[in-house]
């Protein structure tokens, strides 16, 4: 027997081997039909799955959030499940659950599938829905699973690719069969609330030598409301897809002579430098130093760093001088060199060492994205070498800065904290328990909450991740601290200790935006373009209504202003005022000024804030004092 532990702490003893399903159906048959998926002991697990040990269970209800991890896996499944009934010959590739929805790479031969197959396919998928298959686990041997998937040549290659005494889980609905780990839902009519939303070609296994699949993703939610509101957020985004508004807003483009390699123009240096400045700024107030290392260094340093035999198809080389150089993929090596140009004491500690850095990294043609993945990128680096006792100190000193500055471009975000990996890792492993807990430590002085990955850390240390959510609630991975104990070791460096002993320093890297142009990507669709004033390429138009007679008062106002250092230029084109004012709306400046007989006679400013259509007049004093306070506290 097993002792079952219910949400109210009441329990039950069961026969060992009993299932979810089971349980729920002993407390009530209506109870049963409504179960989705349960908890067993906090981790998700099948109705049907057996029950071997005293545990505590929660019976999770569909239509339930929470769960869409789940309800996109499983819709995945039935994605695959409505292709092998359209096209017999089908063979599949995997389908995951991802971010926001999920996808299936199908292998369908010649035929060729376009966005317009994507109803027939989702009106096979309705009916599997309405028919409610069960999805039922089911475990067996290699030899079983490699039977099973005959006629499947990705899913033999996966089979065969595991132990041959390990048993393997498959997931059956109706005739269809899929290799999976699971969890999944109990049947397919929890999976209602499904979209089917692209198609695209995807090499097996990400590689391009591979033969290229069909790749079709889909979203999935716990309820129509919820998919409907996802929907509508998904048209949102293209409206503010980044590379449709840097063209828009002239700040950056892209050419047939540089892919991936961005151009900036004049608006995007101008917000570019704003944010360059910001970050100077903002470092220097709490005690960094600041260098500038070489974009191309010997192929020895590389060897030292490890890049040259685990990065080199991703780096760009030359020769000069009969000699092997690359281009840096990353900043990191050359900062251990300005370290080493230097002897070093325990007193120059938290030496905090800053670079915005230019690194190049080959990607592949087909994954270049805007700015979002590009082949030359500035990342904000910075080194900072400290003692073991310093971890703690120094990390929640981060975190404040960090959530100064994300609360500057009002983005909210979560920690979560990766710990050392199972078995391939450098360092003892007293050193990595002590800076795990310095970690969380540090978090858990902030009241700060986290999310704990264990052994997902990097071989060489422990790190935090900063997960952002932008206006669209999409997640960025965006500013990391990574505890460093391998170059450290690889560069011999050193200090010296109060008593004068040598001894490696602890290393950390931190990236606040991760990369220059990637978080511009991220703030131009955050903010829809409308930046705040700060940050605007252009903060202030000013729109005469005649030029014959106002021309020259718009002048003058332009001319205080721009003495004020405000980004600010008049309108004198010979064009309509309504046209005026409609396009400095489409191009999202902050300000328009519209100068008048009234502005003129009485020496003030009538202006509109963008997106609204209120006309406020003040005086030129008012109005500048009001500007320089809205700059000075960067819209907050």
């Amino acid at each position: 027997m097993i002792k079952i532990v219910f949400p109210d702490l009441s329990e039950r003893e069961f026969e060992k081997g009993i299932t979810p399903l089971e349980i729920a159906n002993s407390i009530s048959l209506s109870l049963a039909k409504k179960c989705m998926v349960a908890k067993f002991n906090d981790e998700i697990i099948d109705m049907n799955q057996e029950l071997t040990k005293d545990g505590k269970i929660e019976l999770i209800l569909g239509g339930e959030d929470g769960y869409e991890d789940l309800l996109n896996h499983s819709c995945a499944h039935m994605l695959a499940q409505a292709i092998k009934q359209l096209y017999p010959n089908a063979m599949f590739g995997v389908g995951p659950a991802i971010e926001e929805g999920f996808y299936y790479d199908i292998d369908l031969g010649d035929i060729k599938l376009t966005e317009d197959d994507l109803p027939k396919i989702e009106k096979k998928m309705q009916a599997l829905v309405a028919s409610g298959e069960t999805i039922n686990r089911i475990v067996v041997s290699k030899e079983e699973a490699l039977e099973l998937f005959k006629n499947d040549i990705y899913k033999k290659e996966l089979i065969e690719e595991l132990e041959d005494k390990v048993t393997i889980t498959i997931y059956r609905q109706g005739d269809f069969y899929d290799l999976c780990r699971g969890p999944h839902v109990s049947s397919t009519k929890w999976l209602k609330n499904f979209k089917l939303l692209s198609i695209s070609g995807a090499y097996w296994k990400g590689d391009a030598k591979n033969h290229q699949l069909q790749r079709i993703y889909g979203t999935c939610f716990a309820t129509e409301k919820s998919l409907k509101e996802h929907l509508i957020n998904l048209e949102e985004r293209k409206k503010r897809d980044h590379r449709k508004l840097g063209k828009e807003l002239d700040l950056f483009m892209i050419s047939e002579f540089g892919p991936g390699f961005p151009f900036w123009l004049p608006n995007g240096m101008i917000l570019r430098r704003n944010l360059e400045n910001f970050w100077y700024k903002i470092h220097t107030e709490v005690g960094y130093q600041f260098v500038q290392t070489p974009i191309m260094l010997n192929k020895e340093l590389w060897e030292i760093s490890g890049h040259w035999y685990n990065y080199k198809e991703n780096m760009y080389t030359s020769v000069i001088d009969e000699k092997e150089f690359a281009i840096k993929p990353m900043n990191c090596p050359g900062g251990m060199l300005v370290y080493k140009n230097d002897i070093h004491s325990y007193r120059d500690f938290p030496l905090r060492i800053g670079e915005l850095g230019l690194v190049h990294r080959h990607e592949a043609s087909g994954a270049l994205n805007g700015l979002f993945r590009v082949r030359n990128f500035t990342q904000d680096d910075a080194h900072i070498f400290i003692t073991e006792d310093q971890i703690e100190e120094e990390i929640g000193r981060l975190i404040d800065l960090y959530d100064y500055v994300y609360k500057v471009f009002k983005l909210s975000y979560h920690i979560e904290l990766s710990t050392r990996p199972l078995d391939k890792y450098i360092g003892e492993i007293a050193t990595w328990d002590k800076a795990e807990k310095a970690l969380a430590i540090a978090m858990e002085k902030k009241g700060i909450k986290y999310v704990l990955n264990p052994g997902d850390g990097a071989f060489y240390g422990p790190k935090l991740d900063f997960k952002l959510k932008d206006s669209m609630n999409r997640i960025w991975q965006c500013g990391t601290i990574q505890l460093d104990m391998n170059l450290p070791e690889r560069f011999d460096l050193n200090y010296i200790t109060e008593t004068g002993e040598k001894k490696r320093p602890i290393m950390l890297h931190r990236a606040l935006f991760g990369s220059i142009e990637r978080f511009i990507g991220i703030l131009i669709e955050h903010f829809a373009g409308a930046f705040p004033l700060w940050l605007a390429p252009k903060q202030i138009i000013i729109i005469p209504v005649n030029n014959d007679a106002h021309l020259e008062y718009a002048k003058y106002l332009e001319s205080l202003l721009k003495e004020k250092d405000i980004r600010v230029s008049v309108d004198e084109r010979d064009q309509k005022m309504n046209y005026k004012i409609r396009e400095s709306q489409t191009k999202k400046i902050p300000y328009t000024i519209i100068v008048g007989d009234q502005e003129k006679e009485s020496e003030k400013v009538t202006y509109r804030h963008h997106g609204s259509n209120e006309s406020i007049t003040i005086s030129i004093d008012e109005f500048i004092v009001m500007i320089q306070n809205e700059i000075r506290s960067l819209g907050n």
